[in-house]
């Protein structure tokens, strides 16, 4: 949070930010994972079916295959393995396999819908909800994503995924999940300058300048604006106030509202940077956090990963693939790591 607070306050006199005249739209590729330029469905196929069937099972052949190959390409190995064996690869591998390793393997499996949408269901499931999971999807996805996340959610599930929300969540947490949700809010990367000095002062009126914080002012804001936009509100915000945004929601907020309205706060300014922190969140102190290590690892491998081992290393001094090997082993520690790439 320290490193936020920097940033964010930062951004108040910052005028060469990225806020401040829009995002040009990236070409460049910052994901760890690529296509095999030399793909045969048929050949990987066949290398997992003698992996799976290898007394002890060859693990390092499935880290070979599976993490050093694009999710469309594993989609093709999975139809060339139940071609030719007449099983689901997934069920296989599923016998063949335990514990945090085997969550790697198959979350690598599923389309990017499939496993967004099978995290949700997981952070719903059974006693208690883990409502981090459900701000951190549906607070970093684009429109397009979270699109196919509920469709994919309705297919798998039988379940309307804002229903679902409906009856894990309540109060300001469930209305900012559900805007969300829609997948409306806008992507526009051009900047409307008066829009943002409005929505800056609409902000600190509803908040630091009155007793009690009108949190569907801020709900409002945050769950319709772009990201692009997010970044020229808090910018103006720093006219009205003294504290800075960060802090001042810090101050006003509480609980998981607090928690979501931040990672979209952080979410809009820097993506990868959000996703660092709550690397780092995964493996501080006694124990490690896997389910969240290996959602963001495999999630973001073909969009943003090289960006968020760079953020890593700027915002806490040493790589990640360091921390991934002082807080992981095993087939779990190799698979990650291959995934993270060689930088």
């Amino acid at each position: 949070m320290a490193f936020f607070k920097k940033f964010i306050d930062k951004i108040c006199d910052d005028d060469s930010s990225k806020g401040s005249k829009g995002r040009p739209v990236e070409t460049a590729y910052f994901g760890t994972v690529k296509p095999d330029p030399n793909f045969n469905a048929q050949n990987d196929a066949e290398k997992l079916k003698k992996a799976i069937e290898t007394k002890g099972v060859d693990e390092a052949t499935i880290v070979e295959v599976l993490a050093k190959r694009s999710n469309a390409q594993r989609q093709l190995i999975k139809e060339a393995y139940q071609q030719s064996t007449g099983k689901p690869l997934a069920d296989a591998l599923k016998k063949a396999l335990k514990s945090d390793f085997e969550e790697v393997v198959l979350a690598l499996l599923m389309t990017p819908p499939e496993y967004d949408a099978f995290e949700m269901k997981r952070a719903m499931k059974g006693l208690g909800t883990d409502e981090n999971v459900l701000s951190e999807i549906l607070g970093t996805r684009s429109n397009k994503e979270i699109t196919a996340m509920k469709n994919t959610f309705k297919e798998v599930y039988g379940e309307l995924l804002d229903e679902q929300i409906k009856g894990e969540v309540s109060g300001d947490l469930e209305t900012t999940l559900l805007a969300l949700c829609k997948a409306t809010r806008s992507e526009d990367c051009n900047i409307d300058d008066g829009l943002a000095k409005s929505d800056a002062k609409a902000l600190f009126e509803a908040g630091e300048n009155r007793v009690g914080t009108v949190c569907s002012v801020l709900i409002d804001v945050l769950t319709s604006r772009s990201e692009a936009q997010l970044c020229k509100i808090f910018q103006y915000y720093g006219n009205f106030s003294k504290k800075g945004l960060a802090k001042a929601l810090e101050s006003e907020l509480h609980g998981k509202f607090e928690d979501c309205v931040m990672t979209l706060v952080k979410s809009a300014w820097n993506k990868p940077a959000l996703f660092a922190e709550k690397l780092q969140l995964a493996m501080k102190g006694l124990g490690t956090n896997t389910d969240t290590l290996t959602r963001i690892i495999v999630s973001r491998s073909e969009i943003d990963l090289l960006k968020i081992i760079q953020e890593y290393k700027r915002m806490y001094g040493k790589t990640l693939q360091e921390a991934i090997l002082k807080e992981t082993g095993g087939d779990y520690e190799k698979i990650l790591l291959t995934l993270c790439g060689t930088q």
